[in-house]
């Protein structure tokens, strides 16, 4: 006989036990006369039908687990007059329809794309490339020395007024007191370098440079040549000039141009061996000759 079978035949046993232990119950109740003897056995014959059917629910039970069915751990019996169908399985709990947080929601969306940047992603325009470092970065100058006297803490140096073609003159500290009496520097003619970083000596600001033949024990302001004007330029030929606004102190422009400045044995001023023009006419020393210009 398959187990199906088996278990089927115990349910409708262990129903009919019950009914009998159901009948029993209903007689001891309605028979309060009952005689004790026949109490006696009905009780005993009520325990021994009780242990069948605890014997008759293992059978069952062991039978369903040998045949792959679920076993409940419940003592209550199930009426073999309830067919599967009625059998309903566990409910299972419904998922949850709360919404997510919100925090949870935007981890999970997906990222928007980065705007591209305005031309359409394509790169911004290249950086121009810097100029040669040469004498072209330099704003050479004729300047106009309108008054120079001598700073007011600082018995080396002048302090002068210079005219260099612009709205304004500007203020020039020179340390020329060793070299150049003072009415020698009063009205004259030179040529300065303009793009200098303004720089205070002594509490005074100094806005240019005047550019001078020089020796440890002689010291001459460069002529410009008869006819020029305050503000004229300092060309040199093979040379663009494209002066800085202003020289950058950190890129030391000036001074890796210093060594190739000098005057040549005809007191003309030049840059690698060429000269230094104004109007295509040379700037000059007054006698001094094969030295640098400082």
């Amino acid at each position: 006989m398959k187990l199906e079978t088996r278990a089927v035949a115990a349910e409708k046993l262990i129903q009919v036990l019950k009914s009998q232990i159901e009948a029993a119950k209903g007689q001891a109740s309605s028979s309060a006369n009952m005689p004790s003897a026949e109490l006696k056995s009905l009780q005993s014959e009520n325990a021994s039908l009780k242990e069948d059917i605890s014997l008759w629910i293992k059978k069952l039970n062991d039978a369903e687990r040998k045949n792959g069915k679920t076993v409940f751990t419940s003592n209550d019996v199930v009426s073999p007059k309830m067919s599967e169908n009625e059998v309903t399985a566990p409910t299972k709990c419904s998922e949850s329809t709360t919404p997510a947080p919100k925090g949870d929601q935007d981890k999970k969306a997906e990222k928007k794309p980065k705007k591209e940047k305005a031309g359409g992603g394509a790169a911004g325009k290249p950086a121009e490339p810097e100029a040669p470092i040469d004498v072209g970065r330099l704003d050479l100058r004729v300047g106009h020395i309108r008054t120079a006297k001598k700073h007011p803490d600082a018995d080396s140096l002048y302090v002068e007024e210079v005219d260099v073609g612009e709205e304004k003159p500007r203020t020039v500290i020179s340390g020329l007191v060793k070299f150049i009496p003072e009415p020698e520097m009063q009205d004259r003619m030179a040529v300065l370098l303009c793009n200098l970083k303004p720089s205070k000596m002594r509490g005074i600001m100094s806005e240019a440079m005047v550019m001078c033949a020089s020796t440890p024990d002689k010291v001459e302001i460069l002529s410009a040549p008869e006819g020029s004007k305050p503000g004229d330029p300092v060309e040199v030929e093979g040379y663009t000039r494209n002066p800085d606004a202003q020289l950058n102190p950190k890129k030391k422009i000036f001074e890796a141009c210093a060594p190739d400045l000098r005057v040549n044995s005809n007191k003309e001023a030049c840059y690698k061996g060429v000269r230094w023009t104004v109007n295509g006419k040379p700037v000059t020393s007054q006698t001094l000759t094969d030295v640098n210009v400082k």
